[in-house]
Parts: C-alpha cells; sequence; structure tokens
C-alpha cells in the first residue's frame, strides 16, 4: 500500500473516478498540498484533452487493448505516457519509474514489468510514434485532437476542417485565465498595485473594465485574495453577460440558474451593492456556495431562493439574466471532462430546457425591462436559432443592439449578439443576446 497520497496517485484516482461514474471531484487533493492540488487540475484535465490520442499511442506499444485494461492501470500508463509526450520539466526516467513503483504497490510485480516495458518501448521510440491511420476520416480526426466523433462531424460541418482543426487545438491547450477586481472589497488601482508587490503577472484587459489575464490562478488562491472576496475568477466572455443587462442601483433584478453566483456578484458590484438582486436556482448545494460567496465579496443586496426557475412565481423584474443550462461546448479547454460526457441527445435535451426556462424569464419582466439570455455554448441551436424560435412566439420582446456595450470583435448577427469562439478570441464560447420587453 502506498504510505502517502501524491499528485500522481490523486490524479490516477480522480481519472478512474471518472471512467466509471463520469464525475471530476477534485475534493480527493484537499490534504495535498497548493502547490500539488493545483498539480493534480493539471494532469487530471491535460490526461482527458489527450485522452484519445494518448489510448492510441499506448494501443500502438501493448498486446492488451486500452478499453480491455483495468480503470487502475489504463490510467496510470495515461499518466506516464502524457509526462513522457507533454512534460518537457521531467526526466522521462523519472516518469517512468514513478508509474511503475504506483503499479507495484497498488497491483503489483507482474503489473508493474507490464507498464515499465510499456513505457520505456514508447520512449525508445518517441522520435517515431505512430499516427493515426483510420480510413474514416471523423475517427481519425477524433482519434488525432481527442474529441468525441459526433462533435467533429458538427464542427466540420460547420467550420470545415482547417477552423475546426484550430478550435479543437485551442480546446486542447492550457486556457487562458481571468481575475476580475471586486469593487465591493478594494478598488481596481490597489489590487493592480497588490498583484504587483506579490510578483504576479499580469495583464488587464481591453475589452471589459476591472478584468486581469493571469498566468495561473493559484497566487490568488494562496494569498487568500479569493477567499477575503478581493477578486474572483471568471472568464473574459463570461463577464458579458453582467455587462450587457447593465444592471444600475436600486433596481430589481432576477438572476436565474444563478449558481454558484459569479455573476450575481458581478451585478452586485455593478450596482454598487444598492437594489435588490433575486439569485434563482434549483440546487441546494451550489446555492450554499452562492451563499458564502455573497458574504465573502461583500454582495450584500443577493438575495438566494431555491426553486425551479420553470416555475417561479415571482414580481416584474427591471432586469433578468438567464444564464442558461448548456451542452458547455464554449469550456472544454477549462472543463475538458464535458467532451466525453456530452452527447447529441444532451443537445436537444439543452436545447428544449433552454426553451423552457425562456418561456418563463419572459413573464417575469416589466415593460421596458431587459432579458439577457446566454450560454458557454458555441452551438447554433443553443443560441441564435433558439432567441429567433423565442422571437417568433413572443413579439413583445425586441433585440437590441450590443455596440454600445462590447467590442466589436466579439459581436455577431449585426451587433445584435455576441458569440466568442477559443480559436479566435483567445477566451471561452460565449454567447449572448440583449433583449427589450416592449409591451
Amino acid at each position: 500500500m502506498e504510505t502517502e497520497a501524491t499528485a500522481r496517485s490523486v490524479s490516477i484516482d480522480i481519472l478512474i473516478t471518472f471512467d466509471e461514474n463520469g464525475n471530476v471531484n477534485y475534493s480527493e487533493a484537499n490534504e495535498l498540498e497548493p502547490r500539488e492540488r493545483a498539480q493534480v487540475r493539471e494532469y487530471v484535465q491535460n490526461i482527458l484533452r489527450r485522452r484519445s490520442y494518448l489510448d492510441f499511442i499506448l494501443n500502438s506499444f501493448s498486446s492488451i487493448e486500452v478499453e480491455e485494461m483495468k480503470p487502475l492501470l489504463k490510467n496510470i500508463l495515461r499518466l506516464g505516457l502524457y509526462e513522457l509526450l507533454f512534460m518537457g520539466g521531467t526526466p522521462d526516467y523519472a516518469s517512468i519509474n514513478e508509474a511503475v513503483e504506483i503499479t507495484k504497490l497498488r497491483l503489483g510485480s507482474k503489473s508493474g514489468d507490464l507498464v515499465n516495458a510499456i513505457l520505456r518501448n514508447i520512449q525508445r521510440d518517441i522520435k517515431k510514434l505512430p499516427k493515426p491511420a483510420h480510413k474514416d476520416r471523423t475517427k481519425l480526426i477524433a482519434t488525432t485532437f481527442s474529441h468525441p466523433e459526433w462533435m467533429v462531424k458538427r464542427w466540420v460541418k460547420r467550420f470545415g476542417e482547417r477552423e475546426a482543426f484550430q478550435l479543437m487545438q485551442a480546446n486542447n491547450q492550457r486556457p487562458n485565465y481571468y481575475v476580475r477586481v471586486n469593487n465591493l472589497r478594494t478598488k481596481t488601482s490597489n489590487f493592480k498595485l497588490r498583484m504587483e508587490k506579490l510578483d504576479i503577472p499580469f495583464e488587464e484587459s481591453e475589452w471589459l473594465p476591472g478584468y486581469f489575464k493571469v498566468e495561473s490562478v493559484a497566487p490568488f488562491i494562496s494569498k487568500d485574495l479569493i477567499r477575503k472576496g478581493v477578486c474572483l475568477v471568471q472568464d473574459i466572455a463570461a463577464g458579458f453577460a453582467p455587462t450587457i443587462l447593465d444592471p444600475q442601483p436600486g433596481e430589481t433584478i432576477y438572476d436565474l440558474c444563478a449558481a454558484p453566483g459569479t455573476k450575481s456578484i458581478v451585478m452586485s458590484d455593478m450596482m454598487n451593492g444598492e437594489g435588490s438582486i433575486m439569485a434563482v436556482d434549483i440546487n441546494p448545494g451550489r446555492l450554499e456556495m452562492l451563499a458564502q460567496s455573497a458574504m465573502d465579496y461583500n454582495a450584500e443586496n443577493i438575495k438566494i431562493r431555491q426553486d425551479d426557475v420553470r416555475e417561479l412565481n415571482l414580481k416584474l423584474a427591471d432586469g433578468l439574466l438567464l444564464d442558461a443550462p448548456c451542452t458547455g461546448t464554449g469550456v472544454l479547454s477549462k472543463r475538458a471532462d464535458l467532451r466525453w460526457k456530452r452527447t447529441e441527445e444532451d443537445l436537444e435535451n439543452a436545447v428544449k430546457l433552454q426553451e423552457e426556462l425562456l418561456d418563463e424569464a419572459a413573464n417575469h419582466v416589466k415593460r421596458g425591462g431587459r432579458l439577457v439570455y446566454s450560454t458557454c455554448s458555441i452551438e447554433p441551436e443553443e443560441n441564435w436559432d433558439q432567441i429567433q424560435a423565442f422571437l417568433k412566439k413572443y413579439d413583445n420582446y425586441e433585440l437590441e443592439s450590443l455596440e454600445d456595450f462590447l467590442p466589436e470583435e466579439v459581436l455577431a448577427e449585426d451587433g445584435f449578439a455576441y458569440q466568442t469562439l477559443p480559436h479566435v478570441h483567445g477566451c471561452d464560447g460565449h454567447f449572448g443576446v440583449r433583449m427589450v420587453r416592449v409591451k
């Protein structure tokens, strides 16, 4: 038995859990040091980003198919191979030795010998590794770029092969991270000074005020800047939805499907804590997180309600944000696990749910009020197609131009929507529109 948990061993256990039930749970890493906890996330997400390709290479060097291996064995090999191919700072012998030792401890010496043989054979041929050569073009692309075949088919048809490759390559890269200053706790100028004193590299965004691109969020966690409510982690594109809703101090705002509440906190900041934000979500556990965050960030005007958004009984709001549940195909770089969990049926179900949520949201905005619909998807059915269908049903809503709110390079549909794409904009893929109730 292992005497001590390490970043490698915990990562392997998380990957096994994902193989078994589709969930990624990082709580197993809580007992590790902050640096090792960060390493666990790097291991897990990078291995999931490249899983099909890693399995192809392993199958090329193993007499046992990866799918026939025990979950523990296959994930030890995946991690060892990932280190060999993609972690230049780790010597090959160290990667192989660590993989072999974990295997011997948990599966016995015979399995350890197998892992040693497979990884050493790969190391020996590392400059001339085989390339995927499936006759089926979709399967070839899916294996090469580690995306499910149904996504590959959709994106190649929509974007063409070259741009689809660029999108998938972007999904397989380490993502850009952004933090947003919380003006309810500090000033932007003070926050910048604090980052400089802590030697945290940052780049201030030209798109939205108060957003900073950073190499890692680890320093903000280790220095307690997030726990103390000084800043929050939010992709720049996720900030577009609150921006176009433009909540004003004193207004009544609804945030539907709100948990874990980052957008609610941003809107509270935009309102200077004045007025009311009703954050509604069906998940009690996630609402507890939202309540704690509201206290941490001094967002005192956030009220919390557990409810099914499709069964609301609320008065009319000045502004309503529906950040709808979606397939999440715009965030596959940060959430690599989603690509292996989502199916075409999930897309169909998401579209149906979004339609139901929009139907309910439409009844809770006062005349002259704003309704913002947003997703972290890049699929037309969840985005522009969904809005076109909504506007056909509701003649009391009209689209408003976003030209006064957002930079031109993120606008779509003649300025009446925003749509970001990871390979084009260097951020997550998000969509949103602003509609006004005219009668």
